[in-house]
């Protein structure tokens, strides 16, 4: 199968998963709609294209392992949901290279505190496919868009810019599970074994040494909210000794 590399190096990074109360929480992976946000970030659609978005997410295949653990840190934040509050007329910078306004609350909620969890200097590696493997977009152009992209990318919010190039290299490899087995190790990772999750049958799983994760991987693009459970392989991977990649798509026997 066709594989696209992708490895995820920055001081921060967030795979938010369902938010409690007032903590947004971080998986220790990413999750499948995380990726599919990347990938149409890089290939220029916007929240608006509701379709093309759930029809991208919804062909996403993945594995995924831990390169480096880093550590967990918690940001308070305070979030002004009152148009006439203080905070309402703040600009930021959009990554469209435009100022955007707050829009503020319907109604004036006040002040809300946010606890929003990041995984700090961290490095996860990521094999991904698409399934089916025909429709539009194909992994190429999704390959190029990540080489080249429409606009910046980011690793869950947008503060979490990437240290380096995300998209890794491309490979042939007999499964998702293969692709992250054989791609080499961060050369600042972590020794020993790294924890990964991949998709069920994609190898021979030992019940001893994994065992069955659900996750909460999708979003509802319209409504901005998480919906279903997948379930994935939790175990771990040994991969080889950190190497440089010699060419841009490589051969997996």
């Amino acid at each position: 199968m066709d594989v696209v590399l992708l490895r995820f190096d920055a001081p921060l990074m967030s795979f938010g998963g369902v938010v409690v109360d007032q903590h947004n929480k971080t998986d220790p992976l990413p999750y499948r709609a995380m990726l599919a946000g990347l990938l149409a970030n890089a290939l220029g659609l916007t929240r608006r294209d509701h379709a093309k978005l759930s029809a991208l997410q919804a062909r996403v295949r993945y594995a995924a392992r831990r390169d480096r653990r880093g550590s967990l840190l918690v940001d308070y934040q305070t979030v002004d949901f009152d148009p006439q509050g203080s905070m309402a007329s703040d600009l930021g910078w959009t990554t469209r290279g435009e100022l955007e306004e707050r829009k503020g609350g319907e109604a004036s909620d006040g002040t809300h505190i946010r606890f929003r969890h990041y995984l700090a200097d961290a490095i996860v590696t990521v094999a991904l496919a698409l399934d089916p493997p025909g429709e539009d977009p194909s992994l190429r152009a999704v390959s190029e868009a990540l080489r080249a992209p429409a606009r910046p990318l980011f690793l869950g919010r947008k503060c979490c810019v990437p240290s380096g190039p995300v998209w890794l290299g491309e490979v042939v490899a007999t499964s998702l599970r293969h692709a992250l087995e054989t791609t080499p190790r961060v050369g600042r990772g972590d020794e020993g074994p790294l924890a990964a999750v991949w998709p069920p049958g994609d190898g021979d799983d030992d019940p001893e040494a994994t065992r069955l994760w659900a996750r909460v991987e999708d979003r509802d693009p319209a409504n901005g909210i998480h919906v279903g459970r997948r379930m994935y392989v939790q175990g771990n991977v040994a991969p080889p000794p950190a190497v440089a990649l010699s060419s841009r798509r490589q051969e997996h026997a």
